[in-house]
């Protein structure tokens, strides 16, 4: 008799009679193994967290499962086709960009998804550092491969934007605003942020790493003092803690949409949805471009995503990147 037990099996019956217990004998008999190798198993997956009783003569029952991105949770439910569906999953890691990158340059698939507990060097635009404390958000990244000219890639940071605003939206009911390019936002509080990353030639993209660091359960004390006025989290804004899988399987199922439907019919129906959740358009804001400061009021993004900013004295200038400020 095999002695391995595959741990996605035996969870997935323990899961299937989730609240009820299954006897050592049938699970046994289910799995081909040894009554021995399930015990160890058992012992195995309540290091991880997960929580299983064992009662003589009754067998063992799964009461909970832990709030981590083990590979087995997150595919378990995930409702998309192929985005995430090859998932490489950290405890700890510096950058999940950084590993993304270097598993694209090696050929890894369109939808590959690398996600860690913490990051110790996450980062964010501009170089700037990213807080990634251990399960208290999703510090993801995504490798991708659009059919797109390199100038229309940036549209993929917007669409991310989208995608996360309407998932956070749906499953938590806080509506956040998208400050363009990148940042989603509640009461002027970034509690996401987007980095795109692209290898291209001067015609076709080999790749995209799409990284979003999204801050679900931090407390004030997470944050280092010189961010606790400008970022904010889920838990903070709303009182209350989420658990973090259903919330990246619908991140994940809402940017496979978006994406096809970029990929399909182009950039206006992300524009329109951008334009309906954004909060900078109609404001007064100042522009950082490669260290030059730019004035006026944001009065809308171009059919590549580019922003438009018109001056006090009429002209409108348009920006592929820069660093938008609400408020000086």
């Amino acid at each position: 008799m095999n002695n391995e037990v595959p741990k996605s099996n035996l969870l997935e019956i323990l899961r299937r009679r989730q609240g009820t217990y299954v006897s050592g004998e049938d699970l046994s008999r289910l799995l081909g193994v040894s009554r021995t190798a399930i015990w160890k198993q058992v012992r195995s997956l309540r290091r991880e967290g997960y929580e299983i009783d064992a009662q003589p003569r009754l067998g063992y029952c799964l009461l909970s499962v832990p709030d981590a991105f083990y590979p087995d949770e997150v595919l378990t439910g995930l409702k998309t086709s192929w985005l995430g569906r090859s998932l490489y999953y950290y405890d700890e890691v510096g950058s999940t960009n950084q590993v993304a990158k270097e598993l694209a340059d090696a050929g890894a698939g369109e939808g590959t998804l690398v996600i860690a507990e913490r990051q110790t060097s996450g980062r964010g635009r501009l170089g700037r550092s990213w807080v990634s404390p251990p399960r208290k958000g999703a510090w993801f990244s995504l490798v991708l491969r659009p059919r797109v000219l390199p100038a229309f890639a940036p549209q993929l940071t917007l669409l991310a934007a989208v995608a996360v605003q309407a998932a956070i939206r749906d499953c938590t009911g806080l509506a956040l605003g998208i400050k363009w390019p990148n940042d989603l936002l509640a009461r002027g509080r970034k509690i996401c942020g987007i980095l795109t990353e692209m290898k291209a030639e001067m015609d076709a993209v080999d790749y995209l790493v799409l990284g979003i660091g999204l801050n679900i359960n931090l407390q004030v004390e997470d944050f280092p003092p010189e961010l606790r006025d400008t970022a904010s989290s889920l838990l903070l804004e709303t009182g209350r803690q989420f658990v973090r899988v259903p919330l990246l399987q619908a991140i994940l199922a809402k940017l496979e949409d978006a994406y096809t439907l970029w990929q399909e019919e182009g950039f206006a129906p992300i524009r329109r949805a951008w334009k309906e959740a954004n909060v900078v358009l109609g404001q007064k804001v100042r522009l950082n471009s490669w260290g030059e400061i730019f004035e006026g009021e944001a009065v809308d993004i171009d059919e590549t995503g580019a922003l438009l900013i018109k001056e006090a004295g009429g002209r409108v200038l348009r920006f592929a990147s820069g660093e938008v400020s609400l408020r000086w």
